[in-house]
């Protein structure tokens, strides 16, 4: 089970990485490479606030 200071943790780093990733995104010809790693570490970060917020609601 993951404690809530780990998904703390990895929630920020992903709010970091998903910030780096659009500012490498074009404006103009985005590359599927690129945009599926954002769409990636946005869904990781979006499941990880559900299940926060789920072991917040726990306590």
């Amino acid at each position: 089970m993951t404690d809530i200071k780990t998904i703390t943790t990895r929630m920020e780093t992903l709010e970091i990485l998903i910030k780096e990733t659009r500012d490498r995104l074009p404006a103009h010809s985005t590359k599927p490479p690129v945009m599926m790693e954002l769409l990636d570490y946005e869904d990781e970060y979006e499941a990880l606030a559900k299940q926060l917020a789920a072991m917040k609601s726990k306590e």
